[in-house]
């Protein structure tokens, strides 16, 4: 319903329940018992996932932008070292990370083939 929709958009931008269910113009003892129920976690939660999957979006959309940004720190000679050093590890540690994340990838993906074959 559209009561429950107000609710869930402002359970998104709230603090508290309690704000939420007087943005929302509901009981707060109404939005606790719709909490508590399965369609009504379910929309919650699809919500949620949507204004993360949005806020990734933001985020990647970005990367190119932080990763010059870091080279140019890093190759700054004028730069104080120490912004030049976290400049480098920055970047050092995110690359390991993607190579164990892809290391993790290649590997579960293994394990569910063979799972899968095995049936």
């Amino acid at each position: 319903s559209r009561k429950k929709e107000d609710a869930i958009a402002a359970l998104l931008t709230c603090k508290t329940v309690a704000e939420a269910a007087e943005v929302a113009s509901i009981g707060q003892n109404t939005l606790f018992r719709w909490l508590r129920m399965e369609d009504f976690k379910t929309a919650y939660r699809n919500a949620r996932k949507e204004v993360v999957a949005q806020a990734i979006a933001q985020i990647q959309n970005g990367l190119s932008d932080a990763v010059k940004t870091l080279t140019d720190i890093m190759k700054d000679n004028k730069a104080p070292a120490s912004a030049r050093v976290a400049a480098g590890k920055i970047m050092l540690d995110m690359a390991i990370r993607a190579i164990e994340t892809e290391d993790l990838e290649a590997r579960i993906t293994k394990i569910e083939r063979k799972f899968s074959n095995e049936r």
